[in-house]
Protein backbone atom coordinates (compact mmCIF):
# COMPACT_ATOMS: atom_id res chain seq x y z
CA UNK A 1 0.00 0.00 0.00
CA UNK A 2 1.36 3.46 -0.86
CA UNK A 3 2.29 5.77 1.99
CA UNK A 4 -0.66 7.65 3.48
CA UNK A 5 -0.60 11.39 3.99
CA UNK A 6 -2.57 13.61 6.33
CA UNK A 7 -3.01 17.29 5.61
CA UNK A 8 -3.08 19.94 8.33
CA UNK A 9 -4.44 23.33 7.28
CA UNK A 10 -4.26 26.42 9.47
CA UNK A 11 -7.44 27.95 8.04
CA UNK A 12 -6.82 31.51 9.23
CA UNK A 13 -3.33 31.43 7.72
CA UNK A 14 -4.53 30.00 4.39
CA UNK A 15 -7.34 32.57 4.25
CA UNK A 16 -4.86 35.39 4.84
CA UNK A 17 -2.50 34.10 2.13
CA UNK A 18 -5.33 33.86 -0.38
CA UNK A 19 -6.73 37.32 0.49
CA UNK A 20 -3.35 39.07 0.44
CA UNK A 21 -1.45 37.22 -2.29
CA UNK A 22 -4.25 35.99 -4.59
CA UNK A 23 -7.11 38.49 -4.16
CA UNK A 24 -10.48 37.36 -5.44
CA UNK A 25 -9.44 33.72 -5.69
CA UNK A 26 -11.98 31.13 -4.55
CA UNK A 27 -10.58 27.65 -4.25
CA UNK A 28 -12.02 24.16 -4.22
CA UNK A 29 -10.74 22.58 -1.02
CA UNK A 30 -11.02 19.02 -2.30
CA UNK A 31 -8.79 20.00 -5.25
CA UNK A 32 -6.42 21.69 -2.81
CA UNK A 33 -6.03 18.53 -0.73
CA UNK A 34 -5.57 16.32 -3.79
CA UNK A 35 -2.94 18.64 -5.28
CA UNK A 36 -0.96 18.96 -2.06
CA UNK A 37 -1.08 15.24 -1.24
CA UNK A 38 -0.23 13.92 -4.71
CA UNK A 39 0.70 11.22 -5.40
CA UNK A 40 0.01 9.71 -1.95
CA UNK A 41 -3.47 8.61 -0.88
CA UNK A 42 -5.10 10.92 1.64
CA UNK A 43 -5.98 9.63 5.09
CA UNK A 44 -7.73 12.89 6.00
CA UNK A 45 -7.49 16.65 5.73
CA UNK A 46 -7.71 18.47 9.04
CA UNK A 47 -8.84 22.09 8.83
CA UNK A 48 -8.21 24.26 11.92
CA UNK A 49 -9.87 27.59 12.64
CA UNK A 50 -12.03 29.49 15.14
CA UNK A 51 -15.61 30.66 14.98
CA UNK A 52 -15.75 34.39 14.30
CA UNK A 53 -16.33 36.65 17.27
CA UNK A 54 -19.85 37.59 18.30
CA UNK A 55 -20.52 40.16 20.98
CA UNK A 56 -23.34 39.67 23.49
CA UNK A 57 -25.80 40.35 22.00
CA UNK A 58 -24.33 39.96 18.50
CA UNK A 59 -24.78 42.69 15.94
CA UNK A 60 -26.53 41.92 12.65
CA UNK A 61 -23.16 42.03 10.88
CA UNK A 62 -21.66 39.57 13.38
CA UNK A 63 -24.62 37.21 12.97
CA UNK A 64 -24.20 37.29 9.18
CA UNK A 65 -20.44 36.66 9.35
CA UNK A 66 -21.02 33.78 11.77
CA UNK A 67 -23.72 32.25 9.54
CA UNK A 68 -21.49 32.54 6.46
CA UNK A 69 -18.59 30.92 8.28
CA UNK A 70 -20.85 28.17 9.62
CA UNK A 71 -22.02 27.41 6.05
CA UNK A 72 -18.37 27.20 4.96
CA UNK A 73 -17.49 24.84 7.83
CA UNK A 74 -20.56 22.69 7.09
CA UNK A 75 -19.56 22.45 3.41
CA UNK A 76 -16.03 21.41 4.38
CA UNK A 77 -17.41 18.79 6.78
CA UNK A 78 -19.30 17.27 3.83
CA UNK A 79 -16.14 17.14 1.74
CA UNK A 80 -14.79 13.58 1.68
CA UNK A 81 -12.07 12.95 4.27
CA UNK A 82 -12.26 16.43 5.83
CA UNK A 83 -12.36 17.06 9.55
CA UNK A 84 -12.92 20.52 11.06
CA UNK A 85 -11.19 21.26 14.35
CA UNK A 86 -12.18 24.52 16.06
CA UNK A 87 -10.41 26.53 18.70
CA UNK A 88 -11.67 29.70 20.35
CA UNK A 89 -11.39 33.37 19.48
CA UNK A 90 -10.66 35.67 22.42
CA UNK A 91 -11.36 39.41 22.39
CA UNK A 92 -8.51 41.49 23.86
CA UNK A 93 -10.03 44.98 23.59
CA UNK A 94 -9.26 47.69 21.05
CA UNK A 95 -5.88 48.45 19.49
CA UNK A 96 -4.51 52.04 19.59
CA UNK A 97 -6.57 52.87 16.48
CA UNK A 98 -9.76 51.60 18.14
CA UNK A 99 -10.02 48.39 16.10
CA UNK A 100 -10.86 45.22 18.05
CA UNK A 101 -7.98 42.86 18.84
CA UNK A 102 -8.64 39.12 18.74
CA UNK A 103 -6.42 36.12 19.34
CA UNK A 104 -6.96 32.50 18.36
CA UNK A 105 -6.64 30.01 21.20
CA UNK A 106 -6.07 26.26 20.96
CA UNK A 107 -5.79 26.14 17.15
CA UNK A 108 -2.02 25.61 16.98
CA UNK A 109 -2.17 23.11 19.84
CA UNK A 110 -4.97 21.10 18.20
CA UNK A 111 -2.99 20.91 14.95
CA UNK A 112 0.23 19.99 16.72
CA UNK A 113 -1.41 17.27 18.83
CA UNK A 114 -3.06 15.69 15.78
CA UNK A 115 0.20 15.72 13.82
CA UNK A 116 2.21 14.18 16.66
CA UNK A 117 -0.43 11.53 17.47
CA UNK A 118 -0.75 10.35 13.87
CA UNK A 119 3.03 10.22 13.53
CA UNK A 120 3.60 8.42 16.84
CA UNK A 121 0.94 5.82 16.04
CA UNK A 122 2.54 5.28 12.60
CA UNK A 123 -0.77 6.02 10.91
CA UNK A 124 0.84 8.38 8.38
CA UNK A 125 4.13 8.40 6.56
CA UNK A 126 3.80 11.96 5.24
CA UNK A 127 2.28 15.14 6.61
CA UNK A 128 1.40 18.21 4.59
CA UNK A 129 1.22 21.39 6.62
CA UNK A 130 -0.28 24.70 5.51
CA UNK A 131 1.02 27.18 8.03
CA UNK A 132 3.30 30.16 8.40
CA UNK A 133 4.47 30.54 11.98
CA UNK A 134 7.17 28.80 13.95
CA UNK A 135 4.84 27.51 16.70
CA UNK A 136 4.66 24.26 14.73
CA UNK A 137 8.39 23.52 14.76
CA UNK A 138 8.31 21.22 17.84
CA UNK A 139 5.45 19.19 16.33
CA UNK A 140 7.29 18.94 13.01
CA UNK A 141 10.45 17.76 14.78
CA UNK A 142 8.47 15.17 16.75
CA UNK A 143 6.79 13.83 13.59
CA UNK A 144 10.14 13.71 11.79
CA UNK A 145 11.65 11.75 14.68
CA UNK A 146 8.97 9.12 13.99
CA UNK A 147 10.03 8.91 10.33
CA UNK A 148 7.29 11.13 8.91
CA UNK A 149 8.19 13.33 5.93
CA UNK A 150 6.80 16.83 6.51
CA UNK A 151 5.91 18.93 3.49
CA UNK A 152 5.11 22.61 4.01
CA UNK A 153 2.93 24.76 1.76
CA UNK A 154 3.24 28.46 2.58
CA UNK A 155 2.83 32.05 1.49
CA UNK A 156 5.40 34.78 1.02
CA UNK A 157 5.52 35.85 4.68
CA UNK A 158 6.04 32.44 6.29
CA UNK A 159 8.55 32.18 9.11
CA UNK A 160 12.00 31.29 7.76
CA UNK A 161 12.71 28.84 10.63
CA UNK A 162 9.49 26.97 9.85
CA UNK A 163 10.40 26.80 6.16
CA UNK A 164 13.86 25.50 7.01
CA UNK A 165 12.51 22.82 9.38
CA UNK A 166 10.22 21.18 6.81
CA UNK A 167 11.56 18.31 4.71
CA UNK A 168 10.02 19.79 1.58
CA UNK A 169 8.59 23.22 1.02
CA UNK A 170 6.34 24.76 -1.62
CA UNK A 171 5.37 28.39 -1.85
CA UNK A 172 1.86 29.02 -3.14
CA UNK A 173 1.95 30.55 -6.63
CA UNK A 174 -0.71 32.01 -8.88
CA UNK A 175 -0.50 29.12 -11.39
CA UNK A 176 -1.01 26.61 -8.54
CA UNK A 177 -3.95 28.58 -7.09
CA UNK A 178 -5.47 28.84 -10.60
CA UNK A 179 -5.65 25.02 -10.79
CA UNK A 180 -7.78 25.02 -7.63
CA UNK A 181 -10.46 27.49 -8.68
CA UNK A 182 -14.11 26.62 -8.08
Amino acid sequence: MPDRVALFIDGAYLGKVIREEFPGSRIDYQKLSAAMAAPAPILRTYYYDCPVYQSNPPTQSERERYANQRRFFNALELTPRYKIRLGRLVYHGPDPAGRPLFQQKQVDVLLSVDLVQLAAQRIIQEAVLVAGDNDFIPAIQSAQSQGVIVRLFHGAAANSDLIQEADERTRFTQPFIDTLRR
